[in-house]
């Protein structure tokens, strides 16, 4: 046994040795608890925001003498801020980064050859790097899943949000130091130092590039004017050529899209072998992102919009553009054009299409499914009439309202969650070119356009008809699409086309984009209070107040929603400017994602999903809507309620088949709530309760 010679000996050899810091995680702990941001501290250490990154994370650790200062500050935080009390923030996770193999990043690639690269880790519920206003939060956190592992070729994230002093703020709560005082410089810190990226989201796909928001001071730092003013649309608002900045790219052998350099303004070089080298620029001050997609956001502090964004790029995809833009770029992203293929004469490696996908060139639509300003039209003479599948816009007559229903106190307004996000999900579309029938036999199971007479089926007025958009009867033959015809015979009715576009080849592209989309939603509103297991009195109470819970995360929300309707919209983009002519092309044109064909498809399903549910709910409850907008409807009721009068079993679950309270995609939640009088005096003067239910003037959905 030692002597106690011997052990103190020992302890005073411990003594001697080199300070010892806590773990890196306990580090990063007691800076969060004292509300100091890695920035702060590293000027406090004399030394880099990036270096102070990596003795948190682990990467790396401090020599004397900013070895001793480091502990001697940790350990006053220490005593100020002990672990396992209220005031201490929790540690920030640092994901394992396993060593995966080398892969490539354009198509022509063995398929064997592609390995499937991790996820980057959801940030959601990460502390903005800003100190915060508080160290407790006003709900307990949700159970979250294992996060996945950082790719370790983007250590740092998907994007980066600079501010003027030169910090990048990016998701997951880290601060970079980021040098550039030039565009160039930041291109070239952002592909070579910044660790920003994210993996495919398909083995087929391309990697993310990483990209840079601007705040006004970083953009007035580069030496961009900090407003684009102009009498054009804003979105179409670019520098000018000539502008130095423009030219600094131009000289340091770097090119614009072209887009040229507007809010959303792209820098490349030409790919050199398997290499991109492309930066995504986001300027905040030049109205980047719009309010409405991204309601509160611009006025966020740099880390605030870094989660944001972060959060929204790790569910969805890196912002390329508008929500819209984002929405296209996610299904191709989903469903790349082209694959790796073998060529069975010389064995290499080419690039070939991906079945499932749309291809790389565009396909004119069938004259019936174009615009009317569209070139097959135009050069066609085509007076055949369109496809008009569209959203509901109907309000009931109140000549049909009966005293009943007059004398119900409330009118209650639910809205479906992401109705065409529901109407997606297994939704098979045409891949390949239309083909012009006539006199077909009408098959449920090929989409495409029918010209058929629907004129003589008779509905209950107090419905809309489920054929048009106003809920108005047809008049005569018109032009719908596959779905809107199936459910012609689902009512038992003889559907006998005129004629026909049809295509032969089919398959479900919309499904990965809904699987992304529909989880990023449902996970959102999780981290918001709003779990799937609520019953359906606690989903209401939850969805009162989830927007207040977390604003950030109300952003999230609000663009997730926005991708949907906006990729939706996409399909058929129109003409854009004031110097346009019908029968020319348009840009959109040249995309083989321009496909009204697929937008019509899913309106037209979400059109009769609606009404599927508005006959059920006759059938079960013997109730009528008073109107329609969109994926929003209006019902009388006898309190201020949907549990006043959705249908229950008797053992208290809802009824399938009608409107059910849930916050999944296709479930419904309260919209509005306002008197039964107050609903019949905008009836009578011809306008939509379901506009006005809210509060406020609901935006028309049609899918643009």
């Amino acid at each position: 046994m030692a002597s106690e010679e011997e052990l103190f000996a020992s302890v005073d050899a411990l003594l001697e040795e080199e300070p010892q810091l806590p773990p890196p995680a306990e580090r990063a702990r007691l800076r969060e608890a004292a509300g100091i941001t890695q920035a702060r501290l590293a000027v406090a250490l004399k030394t880099s925001t990036q270096t102070v990154k990596n003795y948190e994370n682990g990467r790396s650790e401090p020599k004397s003498p900013r070895l001793e200062a480091y502990q001697r500050l940790l350990k006053g935080w220490a005593a100020k801020y002990p672990a396992h009390t209220s005031s201490a923030a929790p540690a920030p996770a640092v994901a394992p980064q396993p060593e995966v193999p080398e892969t490539f990043t354009g198509s022509a690639v063995p398929e064997q050859a592609v390995a499937a690269a991790p996820v980057q880790a959801p940030a959601a519920l990460a502390a903005p790097e800003r100190p915060a206003r508080s160290a407790t939060s006003r709900r307990p956190a949700a159970k979250k899943a294992a996060a996945p592992a950082v790719d370790p070729r983007f250590p740092h994230g998907p994007l980066a949000v600079l501010d003027g002093d030169g910090s990048a703020y990016g998701a997951g709560g880290i601060v970079l130091d980021c040098p550039a005082t030039t565009i160039p410089e930041l291109v070239e810190w952002t592909l070579k130092e910044s660790g920003l990226g994210a993996a495919k989201l398909n083995r087929y796909g391309k990697d993310s590039d990483p990209l840079i928001v601007l705040t006004a001071a970083a953009t007035v730092k580069l030496g961009l004017p900090e407003r684009l003013e102009g009498h054009e649309q804003r979105r179409s608002l670019r520098l000018p050529e000539d502008h130095p900045v423009v030219k600094q790219v131009t000289k340091a052998k770097w090119q614009l899209t072209q887009r040229g350099f507007g809010p959303w303004a792209r820098i490349y070089r030409t790919a050199q072998g398997r290499d991109r080298q492309c930066v995504q620029l986001a300027i905040l001050s030049w109205d980047a992102l719009d309010e409405r997609s991204w309601p509160g956001v611009s006025e966020m502090e740099p880390a605030g919009i870094a989660r944001v964004l972060g959060v929204y790029a790790t569910r969805v995809i890196t912002p390329r553009g508008s929500t819209a833009v984002s929405g296209l770029e996610l299904m191709t992203a989903m469903r790349p054009p082209t694959k790796a293929v073998q060529d069975p004469e010389t064995g290499n490696w080419v690039s070939g299409h991906n079945s499932g996908s749309l291809g790389t060139e565009p396909m004119d639509p069938a004259p019936p499914e174009a615009t009317p300003e569209h070139p097959v039209v135009v050069n066609s003479g085509w007076t055949g009439g369109f496809l008009n599948e569209e959203a509901y816009q109907w309000v009931r007559s109140v000549d049909t309202l009966s005293d009943e229903e007059c004398t119900l106190p409330f009118a209650v307004g639910l809205d479906l969650n992401t109705a065409f996000l529901a109407a997606a999900a297994r939704l098979v579309v045409g891949l390949s070119a239309p083909d012009h029938f006539h006199a077909p036999k009408f098959n449920p199971k090929i989409p495409g356009s029918w010209l058929a007479d629907l004129s003589h089926i008779e509905l209950d007025p107090r419905l809309p008809s489920p054929f048009t958009p106003d809920g108005s009867r047809p008049t005569g033959p018109a032009w719908y699409q596959t779905h809107t015809l199936a459910y012609a015979q689902e009512l038992g009715h003889d559907v006998h086309p005129i004629e026909a576009y049809l295509r032969r080849e089919t398959g479900a592209y919309l499904d990965p984009w809904h699987d992304r989309l529909k989880n990023a939603y449902v996970d959102t509103l999780a981290d918001m209070g709003v779990a799937k297991d609520l019953t359906d009195v606690e989903f209401l109470a939850a969805m009162e107040q989830h927007k207040q819970n977390d604003p950030a995360l109300a952003a999230v929300l609000s663009a997730i929603k926005a991708t949907v309707k906006g990729g939706v919209g996409k399909l058929r983009e129109r003409p854009q400017g004031k110097s346009y002519k019908e029968g020319e092309t348009w840009p959109a044109l040249a995309r083989p994602t321009w496909r009204p064909d697929i937008r019509a498809a899913v309106i037209s399903k979400a059109r009769v999903n609606m009404h599927r549910k508005l006959n059920n709910m006759v059938k079960m409850t013997g109730l009528f809507p008073l109107a329609v907008l969109s994926d929003c409807v209006v019902y009388p009721s006898p309190g201020e309620s949907p549990l006043d009068f959705l249908p229950y079993a008797a053992s208290g679950k809802p009824q399938p088949g009608a409107f059910r309270l849930g916050p999944t995609p296709g479930l419904a939640k309260l919209e509005g709530v306002q008197s039964m009088l107050w609903a019949v005096d905008l009836m009578e003067k011809g306008l939509n309760p379901a506009r006005h239910i809210k509060g406020g003037d609901a935006v028309l959905d049609e899918g643009e």
